[in-house]
Parts: C-alpha cells; sequence; structure tokens
C-alpha cells in the first residue's frame, strides 16, 4: 500500500477553522460529541484524522480520554494552539494503519474523512486497524456523504455542493474508478484561490462489508448525529459498527 499525500499543509491548516461547513455549527459539534461520548461511557476514544480538534478537543474536555491519529503536522500544530490541545495524545502517521498503545471503547473518523482513503484496500485496511484496536464490544462510527450520483443531471459529472460570496465548492465524479474531486474556490481580498482534493467515495452497504472483512457488524446507521432515521432520501449517514464479544 503506498504512502497517502498529505492535503492538509499549512496553507489548509491556516483556514481550516474559518470553513462556511455546517460541520462548525455549535450545534452540530454538541451533537457529535454528545453521540461519540454516549458510545465511549467510561472508556477511551480514539479519533482518526483528528485535524485541529473540532471534535476531539471537547470530547476529551467531556471527560473522555481522546488519543489522536493525524498525517498533518500543519492540521495537529493547529490543536497545540488550542486551550487544552497540547494535552491530547495525537500519533502521527496514515490512519489506515498507524497503532497505537492502549484499547478503546470507540474509533471515529467524521466529515467524510473515510474518503480521502484513495483504494478500496485502503478503507479495508483502516476497518482492520480499528478493530485491532478497540476492545470487545467496541464501536468504530463514521460520518460520510451518501454519494450523489442520483442527483447529478443526466451525462454530468460535476455537482455544486456549497456557494456563496466567498467560497464556490463542487464535486467532479469519476464513477468508472468510484472517484471524486473535491475542489474548492476561495476569495479573500480580491484574490482566488483553488484547493482540490480527491477522494474515493463509498456506498453505505460496501462500508458493511469492509466491516465484516474486519470483524464487525453493523450495529446502527443514521442520517445524522441527533439520530434521525436514515432514508432513501438522506445526503449522509452516521454508521455505528460493533466489535463482538467473545
Amino acid at each position: 500500500m503506498s504512502a497517502p499525500e498529505n492535503f492538509f499543509g499549512e496553507r489548509v491548516a491556516e483556514t481550516y477553522d474559518e470553513s462556511e461547513s455546517d460541520m462548525f455549527d455549535p450545534a452540530v459539534v454538541a451533537s457529535t460529541v454528545d453521540f461519540l461520548a454516549d458510545l465511549a461511557g467510561d472508556g477511551a476514544a480514539l479519533e482518526l484524522a483528528i485535524g485541529t480538534g473540532r471534535i476531539g478537543l471537547p470530547l476529551s474536555q467531556r471527560g473522555v480520554p481522546v488519543h489522536g491519529i493525524d498525517l498533518s503536522e500543519a492540521m495537529v500544530a493547529k490543536l497545540r494552539e488550542k486551550p487544552g490541545g497540547a494535552e491530547i495524545p495525537v500519533t502521527m502517521g496514515d490512519f489506515a494503519t498507524t497503532k497505537v498503545d492502549g484499547a478503546f471503547s470507540v474509533a471515529y473518523l467524521v466529515f467524510n474523512t473515510i474518503n480521502n482513503l484513495r483504494t478500496q484496500d485502503a478503507q479495508v485496511a483502516c476497518f482492520e486497524n480499528v478493530a485491532a484496536h478497540l476492545e470487545p464490544g467496541g464501536c468504530f462510527v463514521i460520518e460520510v456523504g451518501v454519494p450523489s450520483l442520483q442527483r447529478l443531471p443526466p451525462g454530468e459529472t460535476v455537482r455544486p455542493f456549497h456557494v456563496s460570496a466567498t467560497h464556490i465548492g463542487f464535486d467532479e465524479y469519476d464513477v468508472k474508478s468510484q472517484g471524486l474531486i473535491s475542489h474548492h474556490y476561495s476569495f479573500h481580498d480580491g484574490r482566488a484561490e483553488l484547493n482540490s482534493v480527491p477522494f474515493r467515495y463509498v456506498w453505505p452497504a460496501e462500508l458493511d462489508l469492509m466491516a465484516r472483512i474486519a470483524g464487525m457488524r453493523l450495529r446502527e446507521r443514521w442520517s445524522d448525529w441527533n439520530r434521525e432515521p436514515f432514508t432513501n432520501d438522506s445526503r449522509k449517514h452516521v454508521s455505528v459498527w460493533e466489535k463482538p464479544k467473545p
């Protein structure tokens, strides 16, 4: 398996927390932390791609011991600048294969980050890596969008996902390879900057099979962190797989 490319360097890290995405809405952060704290119970949490600590830091402040894994030194440096950020242990490396000490009651990947692994083999390896870190009865949580192919106009491969005065974002799909590139145009001080990040989109049923390969089973699936039902119209899902007890 080839080493992953880091698309979250200093330029991205510098403005990451200023994103207009709904993921920074305090209500979204609170519901995410509530969901994960409930699963963690009295145990510890492992965040894959902890980044600047959007979720890991408030979860730690709730009293849940959090250990992070991340590939980007620049993103973790931003975490370290925040109150309490320096107290969260972070292991640098690819979250599909990097090992850490200890056993965890919950591991999680939020905001489409499973798609950063751009091959099916890497995504399967991630599930296997998580299973090796979970306690029996522990859970793996993924938040990821449902591929938007059914919402593409006939014959088109591009779909906008955000338009504002300071940011335009659109996804470019490559159906034959199950890939997409998210293009972000940001406008600041009369300048336009482009940041394009490649991903591999993945279907819910495919993730369930990856979990089975790693010895886990689907426990629950919702359309958001508030446990709204997952339906045919859901744009994303929050799925929980459980490592069986002996």
